[in-house]
């Protein structure tokens, strides 16, 4: 094995169990910072995703003090890595290292779930405002922080962070860059619990195994539909409601669904 392969499979770690693939970020030693490995290797990973039947939701964490505190400081310092070369050079570089993981975590069809402990800060924040749901550990803190480095979002947080918070709001944390504990994220809506820092990982595994445990086309084609119907018309959304659900009633998931709900539920009766 190349070092450069081991390396990959050092800063990205995953695990699958009962449906559920986890992937961790694990390097410690720069805060999970984005560097061209660390996205190559993520992104390798999301990307596999795509190919996979049996994977029915993925679970984001971090085995850090930190989830991930975005672009590595030293690296912007003496321009290195993602910052080596011109803006032609650079801009390639987002487009064609960064944004692999943007899309992938987009364009993923199975729901996916963030565990965030530590700091989320600038891409880092960005990067777990790309998973469907984020839980946050008790001591996490989050800040669109580009601009206290000169910078904007080059990983299409401006995007997210929109949705999310709505724009005034994610106008308020961008141009002032400031830091928010997990509590106000929860007021927010940017997550939708916050957990015991000891129990975050044991309770963000046990949502995700909940949202795993469904029949798997219902769940990819759910939250397709919650997400399609954010920015769809009324009439748009119900013809996609329709097609999906005759799709669903008229195939085998349903139907098996169906018979396990029926069985429990006389089984429960009878106890």
């Amino acid at each position: 094995m190349s070092t450069q392969v081991a390396e990959k499979e050092f800063l990205v770690l995953t695990s699958f169990d009962a449906g559920v693939l986890t992937i961790t970020l694990n390097a410690a030693q720069n805060g999970n910072a984005l560097t061209v490995a660390m996205t190559e290797a993520l992104s390798t990973e999301l990307e596999a995703i795509a190919h996979r039947r049996d994977v029915r939701c993925v679970l984001l964490r971090s085995s850090a003090k930190h989830f991930c505190t975005g672009g590595n400081v030293k690296d912007m310092q003496s321009g290195r890595d993602l910052m080596d070369g011109g803006i032609e050079a650079v801009r390639d570089r987002l487009l064609g290292s960064l944004h692999r993981i943007t899309r992938a975590l987009n364009d993923m069809e199975v729901p996916s779930v963030c565990a965030v402990n530590g700091a989320a800060i600038g891409a880092g924040f960005d990067l777990a405002l790309m998973c469907d749901i984020r839980v946050a550990g008790q001591s996490a803190v989050f800040a669109e922080s580009f601009l206290r480095l000169g910078l904007v979002s080059g990983i299409g947080g401006a995007w997210f962070l929109n949705r999310v918070v709505g724009p005034a709001k994610a106008l308020e944390m961008t141009l002032t860059s400031e830091f928010i504990d997990a509590a106000q994220a929860e007021r927010l809506g940017i997550v939708t619990r916050v957990a015991p820092d000891d129990r975050l990982d044991a309770e963000t595994l046990a949502l995700a195994q909940r949202i795993a445990a469904h029949p798997p086309g219902a769940a990819r084609m759910a939250k397709r539909l919650v997400r399609e119907s954010a920015s769809a018309s009324l009439p748009v959304a119900l013809e996609m409601a329709a097609s999906m659900q005759a799709i669903l009633l008229c195939g085998s998931e349903h139907k098996e669904a169906v018979t396990r709900f029926i069985e429990t539920r006389a089984a429960g009766k009878q106890t």
